[in-house]
């Protein structure tokens, strides 16, 4: 890994929003999901929930690779979601047409927030309704009454960012550091982290360079030389 990647990762992380997030209840097309990943990636969100009736598996082309970068919690069920995100002391918000439903951009998204959206089709369900703490809708001047799923996350999500760079929150590194060094090496030497998985091995740290920094016991576990490893990475 080159010194101008790891520093890339290591500036993409520095940003990461650990109480910022996103649950999925049952959005069943997997472009959408995949969508709604990317964004997620694109505005600093560490980690995005999903409950699904089955498992879908993120499309890597329209995802461009973030599903590589955020991470995904699959619950079973929406009460198993929601209690998490609650224990976490989130606001959880829903996308849900209400009385009670203020504007998107009417809500403080510099607190500890989890935005749900709910199936394309049916919306979010009554539990999760009656579960979460506000509804929120987007202002449609047209005939139809809502957007794509993906595309009403895109406008939520960016309101978030703006507010949060506005307080500076992506001026503090929230996530560990060593979850940090963790998603670096797994990202900047995939084969190499592969390797390691299988041997049951720890990760090694990555130095200001963005080097493997491991000893030589460690290496001789990995039964692999530091140019054997760095000949895999360049194959």
């Amino acid at each position: 890994m080159s010194p101008e990647r790891y520093q890339r990762i290591r500036s993409v992380l520095e940003k990461r929003q650990t109480d910022l997030t996103v649950c999925l209840e049952n959005v069943h097309k997997p472009h959408n999901v995949s969508a709604i990943v990317r964004t997620c990636d694109a505005v600093g969100i560490h980690q995005v929930h999903t409950v699904w009736e089955k498992k879908y598996q993120i499309r890597r082309g329209t995802a461009m690779g973030s599903q590589d970068w955020v991470r995904q919690t699959n619950h079973d069920n929406i009460s198993d979601a929601m209690h998490m995100l609650k224990a976490q002391n989130m606001q959880v918000l829903v996308t849900h047409l209400s009385d009670t439903a203020v504007d998107f951009r009417d809500v403080d998204y510099t607190k500890p927030t989890a935005i749900l959206f709910g199936q394309e089709k049916y919306g979010a369900t009554d539990e999760a309704i009656a579960m979460a703490d506000q509804d929120i809708v987007i202002p449609m001047m047209g005939m139809v009454q809502s957007l794509n799923v993906s595309v009403a996350a895109a406008l939520v999500l960016y309101e978030a960012q703006r507010q949060r760079t506005i307080a500076g929150m992506y001026e503090r590194q929230q996530l560990p550091e060593e979850e940090c060094h963790a998603l670096a090496f797994k990202n900047g030497y995939p084969r190499l982290y592969k390797l390691c998985m299988r041997k049951g091995l720890p990760m090694p740290r990555i130095n200001d360079i963005g080097e493997v920094d491991a000893d030589e016991s460690w290496w001789r576990e990995m039964q692999i030389t530091k140019a054997e490893a760095e000949a895999l990475e360049a194959s």
